[in-house]
């Protein structure tokens, strides 16, 4: 007769197997496994006030066909402002994240140069590198007065530029009168034209973040790009974008292009920017994106698995974008983020910040509404 033990081996054997088979099934095509813990369900916490992140998608404004002026904005900034959100985040690389990639040139040598502002001025006339700097920067908002001195915010602007955060640099250039626009307390002739030349440049910093912030009476903005899943060229650079660009000749590219064409063409029209804010930030704008461009890369056939490698670098980028937007609200719980970020991210950063217990998203139609 069997034993006791044995029957239950027998079962756990037969357990294993049909584990085995459950899973040769789903490599074949069928029912793939999904895990029964889904975070996204578990929103909390049950008292105080939530985390609420609007996630504004936006065209990068300094790539747009014809001449924009600041004006046009307003009527998007007073519906923002209007939101009043407490924190806001851009999509830059930090001064931490590029000072990083500095020490590691033979692979991010090209995304320093692309993306990284210049930071040995900043330093020479505060004396401070960009650690430095980053930490005199957390201890001198940690002591921020009431009423800060045009001395304060110019020394403070200094020593964010210094740690590689020009945008809240300009958040403070911004509360100065003109008159109090000028060099001092770290800031050179240069550091100060710097600061102006930014102040002038058409983006969705200059022009949407830094300006909101100062409405809102913030002291800085929030730098959540991340870049570190760069990598140096492969070893057939023409092929690998010979295949990308093939996969993304498709008819959902087409119909993207066509009406980003008539957008454009409508912004000379009175509401015309926030029409177009209107239609970037549309529900049903993240399938379209990821049809014409991250699913089409995803089938691409080639054998290196150029597509593959391409989506693999945008979702990696796109979780550690969100892990910074995550760690920035949990210093601050209860508190409402704005997150400024390239419409192609949009749909992924919903999608994880999604998955947090303590992040309940915002509708930006309802925001952007008349």
């Amino acid at each position: 007769m069997t034993s006791k033990r044995t029957r239950v081996l027998s079962l756990f054997a037969l357990l294993l197997w049909l584990g085995g088979a459950q899973l040769a099934h789903a490599q074949r095509g069928g029912r793939l496994y999904e895990p029964a813990f889904q975070p996204s369900l578990l929103k909390g916490p049950p008292m105080g006030a939530a985390n609420e992140v609007l996630v504004l998608g936006t065209p990068h404004l300094g790539e747009m066909d014809g001449e924009l002026h600041q004006d046009t904005l307003q009527p998007l900034l007073q519906r923002l402002q209007r939101w009043q959100p407490q924190l806001i985040a851009i999509e830059r690389l930090s001064g931490l994240q590029c000072d990083a990639l500095r020490r590691q040139p033979a692979r991010y040598a090209d995304t320093v140069k692309s993306y990284c502002p210049e930071a040995a001025t900043a330093a020479a006339t505060t004396g401070l590198d960009v650690i430095q700097a980053h930490l005199e920067a957390e201890r001198l908002l940690d002591r921020w007065p009431a009423q800060p001195t045009a001395a304060q915010r110019r020394r403070l602007a200094a020593v964010m530029l210094a740690a590689g955060e020009p945008v809240s640099a300009l958040v403070q250039w911004l509360y100065l009168s003109a008159a109090e626009r000028r060099a001092g307390e770290g800031l050179d002739e240069a550091l100060a034209a710097r600061l102006e030349r930014l102040r002038t440049r058409t983006s969705e910093d200059s022009w949407v973040a830094a300006p909101l912030a100062v409405e809102l009476g913030l002291q800085r903005v929030y730098s959540v790009d991340d870049h570190t899943a760069d990598q140096p060229d492969p070893a057939d650079p023409a092929a690998q974008e010979a295949a990308i660009r093939k996969a993304w000749d498709n008819e959902a590219a087409r119909t993207r292009a066509a009406q980003e064409k008539a957008l454009q063409a409508g912004l000379r029209e009175p509401g015309g920017l926030l029409k177009l804010y209107r239609a970037y930030n549309a529900p049903d704008v993240p399938a379209l994106a990821y049809r014409s461009d991250f699913g089409a890369a995803l089938t691409e056939p080639s054998p290196q698995g150029y597509g593959r490698n391409y989506v693999g670098y945008w979702e990696t980028r796109n979780l550690r974008m969100v892990a910074h937007l995550r760690e920035v609200l949990g210093l601050h719980p209860g508190s409402r983020m704005l997150a400024i970020v390239g419409a192609s991210h949009k749909g992924y950063y919903e999608a994880y910040l999604h998955q947090m217990h303590d992040v309940r998203l915002v509708d930006p139609m309802v925001v952007l509404k008349d």
